[in-house]
């Protein structure tokens, strides 16, 4: 199963855009280098993660069809946004 790594620092996500394979499961682990939690969350993709500071989190994805599926982080709204898009 393909494997991807996303940091939270200074209430960002890096990277901000990840790119998936579509029609493919992979797996995220979601990084908290932060002193506080965040939560990743997504609407489109139904998912909702609190993250502890200083923890990881791993959140399953998949198969999804191409497109672009925005993400952001509860706790710090307007700076925690990401996207992953899903090409073929």
């Amino acid at each position: 199963m393909p494997t991807f790594a996303i940091d939270i620092r200074d209430h960002l996500f890096y990277p901000s855009e990840l790119v998936i394979p579509a029609d493919t499961k992979v797996k995220i682990i979601v990084s908290n280098l932060d002193p506080t939690p965040e939560e990743f969350e997504s609407y489109e993709l139904n998912r909702e993660k609190v993250i502890m500071g200083g923890a990881s989190a791993t959140i399953f994805l998949g198969p999804l069809e191409p497109g672009v599926y925005p993400f952001f982080g509860e706790f710090n709204p307007k700076t925690a946004q990401g996207t992953v898009r899903v090409e073929p």
